[in-house]
């Protein structure tokens, strides 16, 4: 693999000062709060790869810099908690699948170094998951129709140690012809991981014992409606429901959710009434305080659609707004809840809202940086 230098291209975006707009950020004396995130896009360049964005609310700021320059569609990054050491991917296929890659991270330039790159043992790696001991990286691989586990050795490598290969099919020909894993989750206790397969139209329990040589073992199997196409999922604040994206029939599916075992609750649209056209509901988040779930739409939507929950417990959808831009892949919220960030893999830009904390809507800002084809953001601790 051949890396180039890296390429700085700080972006000052100063917001418009009228005083009508709700999104202007008056500058205070305090010391300015910057918001850091890995950026991981498809690449079409030996220019294009990992970049790295701070945010400044206060100071109007926002500075974009790529980091890790000649990596093909490291569509998915990931950082431990200290933030020192990073996870990537190259989303393509070959005789092992794709690439799994291990940076180190400088916390005070963002500079990523390469420490190790190993077969991802299955095509288009999409998503990567890391234990809550930091000690196993777990690959979903989305041709591959499987997943990979690798277990962290004490100098910061990968080995490889399990591959579990899903069979089967749904009722789309065109998009569930075989398993294709799109992600692997973590449940709150760290004892089991739940596989989205948008293949198969199944949710996969394993439970997971770290002291095994094969760490991973099936204990659930879990159907969603036909062709639902389950994609990435998160947990509520509580650990007892599963939110599920429906990625094929734009569709937020709640479960509850007990030692493994999952139950339908709930299936909210994420379209107005009398919508037609393409979807393809994409990412889910739950804002930092538990109170609302976030989902965005792709195809003819793009939108991102906020739900809270109603004195019964049961989840409504409160706001479905524009996601500014086209192809809203991914999205993420700041460590405070106050802003989402929503990136465009269409229309190549990162845009901000701001978030409500009582109610949790959002209100698109002013600020919006340009980046080649953003499909993934990780939101850093530094």
């Amino acid at each position: 693999m051949k890396f180039f230098p890296t390429l700085a291209a700080v972006l000052a975006l100063a917001a418009c000062s009228s005083p009508k707009q709700e999104t202007q950020v008056t500058p205070t004396p305090d010391t300015p709060v910057s918001y850091n995130f890995l950026v991981g896009t498809y690449t079409d360049s030996m220019n294009h790869g990992i970049n790295f964005l701070s945010f400044s609310p206060s100071e109007n700021l926002m500075t974009l810099e790529t980091v890790a320059a000649g990596i093909a569609n490291p569509s998915f990054v990931l950082a431990n908690k200290e933030g020192k050491v990073v996870y990537s991917l190259e989303e393509e296929a070959g005789a092992k699948g794709g690439k799994v890659l291990t940076f180190s991270r400088n916390p005070a330039d963002n500079s990523l170094t390469l420490m190790d790159q190993d077969d991802s043992m299955g095509d288009h790696p999409c998503h990567i998951s890391l234990s809550p001991n930091e000690d196993f990286v777990i690959l979903g691989n989305y041709s591959g129709g499987n997943l990979s586990v690798f277990k962290v050795t004490p100098e910061g490598q990968l080995d490889f140690v399990q591959l579990i290969q899903h069979t089967g099919k749904s009722v789309n020909p065109d998009r569930q012809e075989k398993a294709h894993v799109h992600s692997t989750t973590f449940d709150p206790e760290g004892k089991r991981v739940l596989v989205a397969d948008l293949g198969t139209d199944k949710i996969y329990v394993y439970d997971f014992d770290p002291g095994k040589a094969e760490p991973l073992s099936l204990s659930g199997e879990f159907p969603m409606s036909p062709g639902d196409g389950p994609r990435h999922l998160a947990f509520s604040a509580d650990g007892r429901e599963v939110l599920v994206v429906e990625e094929m029939t734009a569709v937020l599916a709640v479960y509850s959710y007990d030692n493994g075992v999952l139950a339908p609750k709930q299936r909210l649209s994420l379209l107005d009434e009398g919508f037609e056209g393409a979807v393809g509901a994409a990412e889910i988040r739950v804002s930092p305080d538990g109170k609302q779930v976030y989902v965005s739409n792709r195809g003819d939507a793009n939108t991102i659609s906020v739900f809270g929950k109603n004195a019964s417990g049961e989840y409504l959808r409160v706001q479905n707004i524009s996601s500014g831009g086209l192809m809203p892949r991914n999205f993420n919220l700041t460590a405070d809840g106050k802003y989402l960030l929503a990136a465009h893999q269409a229309s190549n830009d990162i845009v901000i809202f701001e978030r409500d904390e009582f109610t949790g809507k959002l209100t698109q800002t002013l600020w919006k940086a340009s980046v080649h084809k953003p499909v993934y953001l990780h939101r850093l601790t530094d």
